[in-house]
């Protein structure tokens, strides 16, 4: 496992640029996951539970944690947004947005609080047989960081088989898809709502990405996911 100091994030701005996602691989061990999946039962974390079936989201259900975070989930947050805010802005200067993030994230949430968005957004997500996540994009709030982070905490093959993480983009009528296998303890960074992409002439162009999970064929999941900005 390697720190998120350690990794090669000029690779990772490279993977990002060029497919709206990249992956950090064991990003936590599996104790670390175990761990965290073992607090999905408990009803003192969170603030919200939500069952996708009752919304039209799909099958399976989540728990938005409540402040404080979990100090490993919070370590992961402020340490993975202070990498990815410099992407962030340039993305943001390439779709010709006037929108500069700040370089911590607790100025950043000092922003989204100031205008309501209040309520915090890192999750833990459960799916069990036949369950599944329709393609979405996690916006809460005017105020939305463009990148986020899944790290999967079951391990692929002994806890479920199916169950893979998509991603979808849409620029000018044509739609790509992505199935992104990932091991347990990888985290996959990836874009929330649009991201900037070669024009097919010149210039930047506006690619529109959503992202879901595919029916686990059996057994059960758990994911954690890091939002950085918080939501109404």
């Amino acid at each position: 496992m390697h720190s998120i100091e350690e990794r090669d994030w000029e690779a990772i701005g490279r993977s990002l640029d060029r497919h709206g996602n990249a992956l950090l691989p064991e990003l936590l061990n599996p104790a670390q996951c175990r761990a965290l999946a073992a607090l999905y039962p408990r009803e003192d974390c969170y603030r919200s539970r939500v069952v996708m079936a009752r919304h039209g989201f799909g099958r399976g259900e989540y728990k938005y944690f409540s402040y404080p975070l979990p100090a490993l989930i919070d370590t992961l947050r402020h340490a993975l947004y202070a990498r990815l805010a410099p992407l962030a802005n340039r993305w943001n200067r390439e779709l010709g947005m006037d929108l500069q993030y700040p370089g911590t994230l607790d100025a950043f949430l000092a922003r989204c609080h100031l205008a309501g968005q209040r309520r915090p957004t890192p999750l833990i997500l459960e799916y069990h047989e036949g369950d599944y996540n329709c393609l979405h994009q996690d916006l809460y709030g005017d105020h939305m960081f463009p990148l986020q982070t899944a790290i999967l905490l079951s391990e692929p093959g002994r806890d479920f088989t199916g169950g893979e993480f998509v991603m979808t983009e849409t620029s000018s009528g044509e739609q790509i898809a992505q199935v992104l296998p990932l091991r347990q303890g990888d985290a996959l960074v990836f874009t929330v709502n649009q991201r900037p992409a070669p024009g097919r002439r010149s210039g930047m162009r506006k690619v529109a990405m959503r992202h879901g999970v595919s029916r686990l064929l059996s057994g059960h999941r758990h994911t954690l996911g890091v939002i950085f900005h918080d939501a109404r």
